[in-house]
């Protein structure tokens, strides 16, 4: 790995995108309609749909404007090509669900609104809304376990977003370090296996 890369943090635009999402996503969990019959309140039919093309508009936003930097942006080394796979597929993961809970709950609002209630077409704008929730928080649990597992490395991507608990250097505690040499030879092991495959 090269470890003398030139630490680079988000901008100030970046930072305010994601940290104010947060709240708008917390938000829309916890007030989420548990039942569906409570869209029987026309004035909730309609605050939940404005509310979901909010949060459509601005998951577009964010993506589209996240793309400009790297996936490891301020990483003071560059990760293994199997790691940065990995930490890619989680942001297309996370991105994927956060767009299929508003359109889906956009999905069930029209239906609803059309006295579709029932029947198979609003169990699957159900099924698929369910589906990007539960996907949104298996995504989110895993980007901010490795975000927290970055900082106690000491890779340098977590200083670029998050402005407490800074780091100085790449962790010098031995027993981190041995988890992190572990974490590498896995990482050879499989990019071994995947170059193998493709030779064949």
């Amino acid at each position: 790995m090269n470890m003398n890369r030139t630490k680079v943090s988000h901008t100030l635009l970046a930072k305010v995108i994601h940290w104010t999402f947060i709240p708008l996503y917390a938000y829309g969990i916890f007030k989420q309609v548990d039942d569906i019959g409570a869209l029987e309140d026309r004035a909730l039919l309609v605050f939940e749909s404005i509310f979901a093309s909010i949060f459509l508009l601005i998951v577009v936003l964010r993506l589209t404007y996240m793309r400009r930097f790297k996936t490891f942006q301020g990483a003071t080394h560059t990760p293994h090509r199997i790691h940065a796979f990995i930490a890619k597929s989680v942001h297309r993961g996370m991105y994927a669900a956060l767009i299929l809970l508003p359109l889906s709950g956009l999905m069930i609002a029209a239906l609803y609104s059309q006295d579709i209630k029932t029947g198979p077409l609003q169990d699957v704008a159900l099924g698929v809304h369910e589906f990007a929730a539960t996907l949104s928080y298996v995504m989110i649990a895993t980007h901010v376990s490795a975000a927290i597992y970055s900082r106690i490395k000491g890779e340098g991507v977590w200083s670029s977003m998050v402005p407490i608990l800074k780091e100085d250097a790449p962790t010098s505690n031995p027993i981190v370090e041995k988890i992190i040499q572990f974490e590498q030879a896995i990482y050879d092991k499989i990019d071994a296996l995947v170059s193998t495959k493709n030779q064949e």
